[in-house]
């Protein structure tokens, strides 16, 4: 059964962004494939970030997940920071990864460009990438557009690792991508992808109200004077996320969402209906799951990622 490997940065509650994105291809996944899905809180901090809500957003993240339709008994879902390989392996992967890779990542340039000190954590992000995908050995790696600069960095580095300790085998597999159907979601503002750093997000849990709060000030297009007339070509987004839910009849548990009459607020709602809500476990659970899921983590990047013959350790 080929593995896959993807994370989600632990940014509280569930936005729509992240359900069309990333989570529903997840559950569809997880009944195909060997899943490992972590909450990358060591990602979270390369950047601007509220230290004191970390812990607080990690676990909103987990309980999301697990609403969601993430399965703990047909996937592994864990904390990245509770498997410390992950860090042990991105240093020695540090030591073969070339600077110029690095300084031409376009989401280094991006958000370098916004800052007047730019933390080396972010310049480095790539790389922690790489050892998070790299150390399960994973076969496919669900990504949208973005990603794709990343995870190809990520080959390069399993390539120069194998040539340098892989002692003549490719021990570290080159991963490939498996591209999510809604590959880039763009937020309110119609300019970057939905983040809630951005304020540009609608979240699944949120109220009419607060949708409607929200959807004042969007970008709207005023080149549709009628529902005829074509959209503009960036303005499209959420018109066609709609199509990536399915219509609801009302026998799937979930609400009856006709597709005709959606609309922002019933795009939130349809997502929502499909498996969000229907489960709100106690907290004390979600800690006990996320500790037994990263023990499963690290006993599986332990066996897949225990490196036979030399190293740049051994003696």
């Amino acid at each position: 059964m080929p593995r896959i490997f993807s994370g989600i940065q632990p940014s509280g509650d569930l936005h729509i962004g992240n359900w069309l994105g990333a989570v529903q291809n997840w559950v569809a996944l997880q009944g195909r494939h060997e899943c490992f899905f972590s909450i990358v809180d060591l990602h979270a901090i390369t950047g601007q970030h509220d230290a004191a809500t970390l812990e607080r957003r990690t676990l909103d993240m987990a309980i999301g997940l697990l609403a969601a339709g993430i399965d703990p008994a047909r996937a592994t879902l864990f904390v990245q920071s509770h498997v410390p390989e992950h860090a042990e392996l991105m240093w020695l992967l540090n030591s073969v990864t070339p600077l110029g890779e690095l300084e031409r990542m376009t989401q280094f340039k991006d958000k370098s460009q916004k800052m007047e000190s730019v933390p080396a954590g972010i310049f480095n992000y790539p790389i922690l990438m790489a050892a998070d995908i790299l150390l399960y050995r994973a076969d496919q790696v669900p990504v949208g557009d973005d990603q794709l600069q990343h995870l190809e960095l990520a080959r390069v580095i399993a390539r120069r690792w194998n040539a340098s300790y892989g002692g003549g085998t490719d021990y570290l597999l080159e991963p490939t991508s498996l591209l999510t159907p809604a590959r880039r979601i763009l937020g309110l503002d119609g300019q970057a992808k939905m983040s809630k750093s951005l304020g540009n997000t609608i979240g699944l849990l949120d109220t009419p109200e607060e949708i409607w709060q929200k959807l004042r000030p969007a970008v709207t297009d005023p080149a549709r004077v009628t529902k005829k007339d074509r959209a503009t070509r960036h303005l499209q987004h959420l018109h066609a996320a709609q199509a990536l839910l399915p219509a609801r009849d009302g026998g799937g548990g979930g609400p009856q969402v006709p597709r005709r009459r959606m609309g922002l607020p019933r795009l939130q709602a349809g997502a929502r209906g499909a498996h969000v809500g229907r489960a709100r476990p106690h907290p004390g659970a979600r800690r006990g799951v996320a500790r037994r899921r990263g023990c499963r983590a690290r006993a599986a990047g332990r066996r897949r990622g225990a490196r036979p013959g030399r190293g740049p350790g051994d003696a």
